[in-house]
């Protein structure tokens, strides 16, 4: 399950961060690193973690899944159709939604394996799964390790993984990695460039990734 007290608790503050420079800046190059992903990518989508529903806003996502409440009801605000849940027991069909996305969920996750065990039952077939991550190698992952060492009020609660661990947590669940994009290569403490256009692939210095797996054919 999501870590989600703090966000419930801290809800407010937050969805702050979105309209602070930095956050914003980071948040524009984040949403144009995934939009490329979606494209062709079959509706309805689901975001996984949907929080208050940034970024379910600004890339047309048709549903949210969370299990704070506070959060939800900020979603709801944004135009959102959401629903309540967990990413390791969705409350969905099979092969319910054409396109799910995860942004920055898996690392507060208490069980990915599980979660991604539930996405590729609920992806249509032909569907695809986006994750969206901070590489723990990265400057940025590295980081908000250290700012969670500090007691980070959200940062505490996250594990942040690299790229190939995902993909092997993906792997093995019948999920292909079809395709990738990455972003955000100024490091922190580093003025970002809300303009700075997304790189195809994964690259080991970037803040940011994003990468679209395919249910596996003949599973």
């Amino acid at each position: 399950m999501i870590a989600h007290g703090p966000f419930d608790q801290l809800a407010q503050r937050y969805d702050d961060w979105f309209d602070s420079p930095e956050g914003a800046a980071i948040f524009a190059v984040e949403v144009e690193c995934i939009r490329p992903l979606l494209e062709d990518v079959s509706r309805p989508w689901l975001e996984i973690g949907v929080g208050t529903g940034r970024f379910a806003e600004a890339l047309g996502i048709d549903e949210g899944l969370d299990p704070a409440p506070t959060v939800l009801e900020m979603a709801k605000k944004r135009s959102v159709r959401t629903r309540i849940g967990r990413a390791e027991q969705m409350p969905y069909e099979n092969a319910s939604f054409g396109g799910l996305l995860m942004v920055v969920t898996i690392c507060f996750l208490d069980d990915p394996p599980a979660a991604l065990r539930e996405c590729a039952r609920v992806v249509s077939d032909g569907g695809a799964l986006i994750v969206g991550l901070v590489p723990a190698t990265s400057a940025w992952g590295e980081h908000y390790a250290h700012q969670a060492s500090e007691g980070h009020p959200f940062y505490s609660h996250a594990k942040f993984y690299t790229c190939g661990e995902v993909i092997e947590l993906a792997s093995a669940v019948g999920l292909e990695l079809e395709a990738a994009m990455s972003c955000l290569f100024t490091p922190p403490g580093t003025a970002v460039n809300s303009d700075e256009p997304p790189r195809e692939g994964v690259f080991e210095g970037a803040g940011f990734a994003a990468m679209r797996f395919r249910p596996r054919k003949g599973v």
